[in-house]
């Protein structure tokens, strides 16, 4: 596997620098894709205002999605959903601030 590279994706017009490899950049673009267009649904919606709450909104949608499917190990899709948001953090630490 290659070494992670700095990609820069945007979300609801907020750009981001994210660790990835070559490898893994199709998924990355598929989730990145996934959480840009429920934040948009939730926004467009206008029960939720403020991009903070909007991205909280979007992601305990998608956890719960995630963790609701039928079969599978529950507790390996929590291991994931853990270290996906160990990365996120990671991530959003590195951001300058929004004001």
């Amino acid at each position: 596997m290659a070494l992670p590279r700095r990609v820069e994706v945007t979300i609801m017009g907020r750009s981001f620098k994210v660790p990835c490899s070559p490898e893994e950049e199709p998924a990355l673009m598929a989730a990145l894709n996934l959480l840009n267009n429920r934040m948009k649904e939730i926004r467009d919606n206008g029960k939720v205002v403020g991009t903070e709450r909007i991205a909280m909104m979007a992601g305990l949608n998608i956890a719960h999605e995630f963790l609701s499917r039928g079969g599978g190990d529950q507790a390996a899709r929590l291991k994931k959903l853990a270290e996906m948001n160990e990365l996120l953090d990671a991530v959003l630490d590195e951001q300058p601030p929004l004001f």
